[in-house]
């Protein structure tokens, strides 16, 4: 690993410093990672807001970090200022990973690659590597850790004396989530393990958190807080210390066999994401930090906050935490009399809403489409589908290089001819929408078969793809390199971390909402959009989008009725019965009217256009925009 050093740069913004912390937050937590993981793989910038580092420098009190460097944001490769940062991109400048949660992932990835012994490193991932892997725009745990938290933290430290006498309602949030049952993949036996110790008066069979386990922290020791001996604790910190808990030799007693699992105890949190220590918690640590340090030193009283107190103590426990933090300057606060706090001053949480919840009744789909469809029809709105433009235009693939053609890939020959024929439809509206030197965003591009088929067939635009999934986007940077193209590039992130400017949108089958969020990143760009949209049935509201999307349908439609049409939009699979099919296309051909016409009234033009032919997918809907 050590010519590859410096193969990549990760850098963050940076406003100030104050005390032990570097603002804003994202970048505190991003070097709190590197220190806890060890990590001298990047070399890191710190990037100042505005044009010149001299000047918004000046005056400003810095990190003496000699490993830390400054530049300006005009200095930052081009494919990086296209992102929101913290951004980590490679040697040649092509490929960004941009956004905290990735940015995070690919320093845990790269600290166990250059050190595969690190197994605390990938740990860190969590069960089948899935931590904050999840786009924030969809998942609203990720949203809280990477996005909700950090900025609540930030407008507490900088409000006003009176504002700072009122907890942010997302610190609440954190305090009812850790308050909440832990699920895991293996509950049932630790919850019959948890009967089992309540209904046994001597715990001293259990294995204490830490016993018999030294460290150079000197956190361990063999009389632990009563606290620290559950069997939650138990099972969390026997896998940091790489030992397993002792199984049992006796089999559990027939009254702890025939207990019913909905009957057993719930498992309480250990960590942010339940017994295991992850990088959620690293990632919250230094938010949580800085709002208990401000809110100590203006003397505001904790307890109404215990379960993040208690979580707060237990994650100074884990190795390496408190050699991390001594690292960045981080001197974690005490509370002696958290363990003792009287029950009573637990806060209620039951009448707390975190907007996470919606109107149960809107889950509830009865009968089927039809009532709905001719609710529309009743005022007039029917599913509208425009002519093909182009219905024979087709690229000659047998003319084209083995890497830009999906056959290539490990599909069947029966797919890869469906997928040719659905990047015919793409690309002849893109081609004709384009002009030389237009930038062209393939969003949510996968394997990159739109993307690299527009770069090599229109070499006079710059491509960017953008993808959440790495793998995906590594094998389209592979492709992209036997190609020797050198008109594109690649961005690893949410679709909320791209900010450049771009003329095309365009994209294959954006899953649920994705879709929406396409339409809106090119509004606010004010660029054309050709995207088919995909599983209809993952169309939900979220913290960003309501449903349905224009005034007209909600005229018309409720949440519910509106689902129920995403609902049978996905039935369009080409086994189903003819009859059933017809009605899935109309179903669909509704939700993207519905589509279409919010674009509109944003000042666009809008198509709703059947794919040719219509059996290259069941999902064969083409929503065309352009600006007015």
């Amino acid at each position: 690993m050590k010519g590859s050093v410096t193969e990549e740069r990760l850098y963050l913004d940076f406003s100030h410093q104050y005390e032990d912390c570097i603002f804003p937050l994202h970048s505190s937590v991003a070097l709190f990672l590197l220190s806890y993981c060890d990590c001298k793989l990047f070399k890191v910038f710190l990037v100042p807001a505005g044009e010149s580092a001299d000047d918004q420098l000046e005056g400003k009190a810095l990190p003496s970090d000699p490993k830390l460097h400054f530049t300006s944001r005009c200095q930052l490769p081009l494919v990086v200022q296209n992102c929101c940062l913290p951004a980590i991109v490679g040697k040649d400048g092509k490929f960004c990973r941009a956004g905290l949660a990735v940015v995070l992932r690919h320093i845990v990835q790269k600290t166990y690659e250059a050190n595969p012994s690190n197994k605390e490193a990938l740990e860190l991932l969590g069960f089948k590597k899935t931590c904050l892997k999840a786009c924030a725009e969809v998942s609203q745990w990720t949203r809280l850790c990477e996005i909700s938290i950090p900025l609540a933290v930030e407008s507490f430290l900088s409000a006003s004396p009176e504002q700072c006498q009122t907890i942010p309602p997302e610190v609440l949030q954190l305090e009812k989530k850790l308050g909440e049952p832990v699920r895991v993949h293996n509950d049932d036996k630790i919850r019959r393990q948890k009967l089992q110790q309540q209904n046994t008066a001597d715990n001293t069979a259990l294995p204490p958190a830490f016993a018999m386990r030294s460290t150079e922290e000197g956190i361990i020791e063999e009389k632990q807080d009563q606290t620290l001996a559950s069997l939650e604790l138990s099972v969390a910190f026997s896998k940091l210390t790489v030992q397993e808990v002792p199984a049992t030799t006796n089999r559990e007693p027939p009254l702890i066999r025939k207990t019913k699992t909905s009957d057993l105890p719930p498992l309480e949190h250990s960590f942010a994401e339940g017994l295991y220590f992850t990088l959620a918690d690293l990632v919250l640590l230094p938010c949580i930090h800085q709002f208990l340090l401000f809110s100590k030193k203006q003397n505001r009283k904790l307890l109404d906050l215990p379960l993040i107190l208690g979580w707060y103590q237990r994650v100074q426990k884990v190795p390496g935490v408190k050699a991390a933090a001594s690292k960045s300057n981080m001197q974690f606060l005490q509370f002696p009399d958290l363990l003792s706090s009287p029950e009573e001053q637990l806060q209620d949480f039951s009448t707390f809403s975190d907007g996470s919840e919606e109107d149960h009744e809107d889950k509830q789909f009865i009968g089927g489409p039809r009532p709905t469809m001719t609710k529309l029809m009743e005022r007039g709105i029917e599913a509208k589908f425009s002519p093909h433009p182009t219905p024979c235009w087709t690229l000659d693939w047998s003319d084209l290089p083995a890497a830009v053609n999906p056959g290539e890939g490990k599909m069947s020959s029966e797919r890869a001819l469906r997928k040719q024929q659905q990047l015919n439809n793409l690309v002849a509206m893109v081609t004709n929408l384009s002009k030389p030197g237009d930038v062209i965003v393939d969003f949510c591009s996968g394997g990159g078969h739109v993307g690299i088929v527009l770069a090599h067939m229109l070499p006079s635009c710059q491509v960017v793809l953008i993808e959440n999934k790495e793998l995906s986007l590594v094998r389209a940077k592979d492709r992209s390199d036997e190609l020797e193209l050198n008109n594109i590039c690649f961005i690893q992130a949410n679709l909320d971390y791209f900010k450049g400017t771009f003329n095309i949108g365009v994209a294959l089958h954006a899953c649920g909402v994705a879709t929406d969020m396409v339409i809106e990143h090119c509004i606010k760009a004010h660029a054309a959009f050709v995207i088919c949209p995909c599983c209809y049935g993952f169309i939900q509201n979220t913290a960003k989008f309501t449903f349905p999307r224009s005034h007209q349908f909600k005229e018309v439609l409720s949440y519910k009725e509106h689902m129920i049409l995403c609902r049978f939009a996905d039935q369009t699979a080409v086994q189903l019965p003819p009859e059933r099919k017809i009605i899935g296309k109309q179903c669909m051909g509704l939700v993207d009217l519905d589509r279409a016409w919010a674009a509109e009234a944003n000042n666009y033009s809008v198509e709703v256009i059947s794919m040719e032919p219509e059996s290259c997918s069941p999902k064969n809907n083409m929503v065309v925009g352009v600006p007015v």
